[in-house]
């Protein structure tokens, strides 16, 4: 084959691997065409086309558009390339973070649900866990008989400013396990669980229990907490954290959300005796 020598159709895609559909699709649109059109219609392509051809599929692989395509193809320079390629880079950039966020929260939600289908939710379980990254939010005012929701949607107006993103699950942080026996509807804040967050949930060993119902709705749980820290001789040494496992992603029926909640113990120090000398 020579510079001379014209190609069919049929054997031009064979050449550079295109479909003949693609190759006619281009020849309608103007984008790219064969040199000669025989009497029959047929169309005849030149081998030095794949060059064409080749600017066609690196830049359509960039996913740049076909508008933009037929101008470089009509004429282009290092410099108006270069501009095409920066733009390109940036929206690469843009949908990687884009992919990035969207993989980080189907981690998250999928790591959630699997653990609520494997827990026992009838037993309080003595457990190690590992640090847990989250952003909190800012200390909640439940003054003047401030409702639930009143309080969560402040928690929601606030989060762009406190880059809080509510994609993630939100759960409740209450400072003791008495303050969530007392009202267990009212956290002391919220936080995300955003895997970026500065803070976290320290490491360490925490009695975990669970309980199914709608937002606030905790049922016995922290009585359950309480007989089982009495019974085995723990002390609660920390603040208690209420995440939810099953909530509307995953649950269409509100009161079957579930909820973990764990609080960190240790065991109760035994108290000194003391000892009274007799003389």
């Amino acid at each position: 084959m020579n510079g001379t020598d014209l190609l069919s159709i049929k054997a031009f895609a064979e050449l550079t691997g295109m479909n003949q559909s693609t190759l006619r699709y281009y020849d309608k649109i103007g984008l790219f065409s064969p040199v000669k059109r025989g009497e029959n219609g047929y169309r005849y392509y030149s081998p030095q086309q794949t060059v064409t051809v080749n600017l066609v599929n690196v830049l359509n692989d960039l996913q740049t558009s076909l508008k933009d395509i037929g101008e470089q193809e009509k004429s282009r320079t290092p410099e108006s390339i270069l501009e095409l390629l920066t733009k390109q880079e940036t929206k690469f950039d843009n949908e990687m973070r884009r992919l990035h966020l969207a993989y980080s929260i189907t981690h998250v939600f999928r790591n959630l649900i699997q653990e609520g289908i494997a827990a026992n939710e009838y037993e309080i379980s003595d457990v190690k866990s590992d640090a847990l990254p989250l952003i909190l939010g800012a200390i909640n005012d439940f003054s003047e008989n401030r409702f639930f929701y009143e309080t969560f949607i402040r928690f929601c107006q606030e989060a762009k400013s406190n880059r809080v993103n509510l994609s993630y699950p939100v759960g409740g942080f209450f400072n003791s396990i008495d303050d969530f026996v007392s009202e267990s509807s009212q956290p002391a804040r919220f936080f995300s669980l955003d895997p970026a967050g500065l803070e976290e949930k320290a490491a360490g060993r925490y009695l975990v229990g669970y309980t199914r119902g709608y937002y606030g709705e905790m049922g016995d749980v922290g009585q359950r907490l309480l007989a089982y820290a009495e019974e085995h001789k723990l002390s609660f040494t920390g603040p208690l954290y209420v995440i939810y496992l099953h909530d509307e992603i995953s649950e269409k029926d509100t009161s079957r959300y579930l909820a973990q909640v764990s609080v960190s113990v240790a065991p109760k120090r035994a108290k000194r005796g003391v000892t009274v000398s007799r003389g």
